[in-house]
């Protein structure tokens, strides 16, 4: 589904366990912040499996912020944001079943229940029991498709007392056993052309959402925590480790004349057990305060301006500004909108995903990532049609690389930038619709002054969903 929309693509980043992450406008998957009904429950991992885990049974909508966006949502959102709405119970019990099986060994069984529980309360529930058999499709020894067996179950509870005040509980957990790597050869166990990977993953997370109305005003309090761990074998290496993410937030909303104004302050914990390579452990802590006024300036000119204070435990301050402007006449619509934002580096990229810590080395301190990107977007509508154009550029300044010839981890001391265009069509005639996208992306590179394409970012990318 986040492959059919415009300037979007899932990117496997693992060949042998079927990992992939999620880049906006060829930003690399790190820099995509994934959120669930508002609340980072998938902590700042670099993607990898985790969205892989993610049964989408339940969703109701998908928002998507391209562009830096830490004005609002703080570090590891400088590529953009993804938040996955659930869907809410409704006023009947429901219930659904999906049972699935491919002819390459892929099996799935998930349930989704929905109930009123009271006026007041309701409840949803997922669960799903998934298995693959590892199977080598062009028979060159190779698994294709890794084997994995996974459970997941998230119940969710919702709260809503009718006169301004709501609850939202989410609870969730999930196990998986994943292997791959070559396919076992019982003629020549002891083979030296052998190679088998495996992950294990054990995860739990907490969130909660809480909002009151008060006249004009919304008082909104969330926070989350995540435990994660691993036990990953990359051929005789075993490599496991924790991950533990904490975050809260508190933010207050109002209207004013032609204002609407938010304000929050928020802390975020970020830490990382190497338990076989503690010289690659930490733990970050981050603190912010917020604010953003949106501005109905004349009936056909909106402005939003935004920004953010943080303090990174590990690498200082950081000033997260943006601004963006809303210009609306008859049937056109233009945005312009602009920002900075940063991300706190860690040994934890794609690239050391896929080959582990065990043989990594860094070449000197590590810098914080900084980025900032600017974006021009125009939508004419004309009845069931309509079409949009959107110009963007990024900028990143001490991006991260690894160098594979060396297998070193290191800032670059020139920017990895950023350029191109969507073009997105739209006919809705209920009960169908035809959608059609094109994206041009040039992403590039400078490595010891030779300038480079980022690898896995397509030049053109083209569309059609009916």
């Amino acid at each position: 589904m986040l492959n059919e929309m415009g300037g979007m693509r899932v990117q496997a980043t693992s060949p042998s366990l079927g990992a992939a992450s999620v880049r906006i406008q060829g930003m690399r998957g790190r820099y995509t912040r994934f959120l669930s009904d508002g609340l980072p429950l998938y902590g700042s991992q670099p993607g990898g499996l985790g969205l892989l885990q993610i049964p989408p049974m339940d969703l109701g909508q998908v928002e998507v912020i391209k562009g830096v966006a830490s004005a609002l949502y703080g570090a590891g959102a400088m590529g953009g944001v993804v938040n996955l709405l659930s869907r809410r119970p409704g006023e009947e019990p429901e219930r659904e079943v999906l049972i699935n099986q491919s002819t390459l060994g892929a099996t799935d069984g998930v349930l989704w229940l929905s109930s009123p529980v009271s006026e007041s309360w309701g409840v949803t529930f997922l669960g799903g029991g998934h298995w693959q058999h590892q199977t080598d499709v062009d028979g060159d020894g190779w698994a294709d498709l890794a084997h994995y067996e996974r459970a997941v179950a998230r119940p969710r509870f919702f709260w809503d007392d009718g006169a301004g005040q709501s609850l939202f509980v989410t609870v969730g957990t999930t196990m998986e056993n994943r292997a791959g790597g070559t396919q076992p050869d019982a003629t020549r166990p002891d083979s030296l052309l052998s190679y088998r990977e495996s992950l294990d993953t054990r995860r739990f997370d907490v969130g909660a959402l809480w909002q009151t109305v008060r006249g004009r005003s919304v008082v909104t309090a969330r926070g989350t925590t995540a435990r994660q761990s691993h036990d990953h074998l990359f051929g005789e290496i075993v490599e496991r480790d924790r991950h533990d993410t904490g975050f809260a937030e508190v933010t207050l909303r109002r209207s004013t004349g032609r204002h609407t104004w938010v304000s929050g302050v928020a802390v975020e914990q970020d830490g990382y057990i190497a338990t076989d390579l503690p010289q690659f452990s930490y733990a970050h802590t981050t603190p912010g305060v917020f604010i953003q006024d949106d501005i109905d300036v004349l009936p056909w000119l909106a402005l939003s301006l935004s920004g953010r204070l943080d303090h990174h435990s590990e690498y200082g301050w950081f000033l997260s500004p943006r601004v963006s402007s809303l210009f609306r006449s008859g049937n056109w619509a233009t945005r312009l909108s602009a920002g900075t934002g940063f991300s706190g580096t860690t040994p934890l990229t794609e690239e050391t995903e896929v080959a582990g810590l065990t043989r990594l080395t860094l070449d000197g301190a590590l810098r914080a990532e900084r980025g900032r990107s600017a974006s021009i977007d125009i939508t004419r509508t004309l009845g069931r049609f309509a079409l949009t154009t959107m110009l963007f550029r990024s900028h990143i300044a001490n991006p991260v690389h690894v160098e594979r010839s060396t297998y070193t981890l290191r800032n670059l001391l020139e920017p990895t930038t950023n350029r191109g265009m969507e073009l997105l069509g739209t006919v809705r005639q209920a009960p169908f619709a035809i959608t059609t996208s094109y994206t041009y992306v040039q992403a590039r590179e400078s490595v010891d002054g030779i300038r480079y394409d980022v690898a896995h970012t397509p030049r053109h990318n083209f569309g059609l969903v009916g």
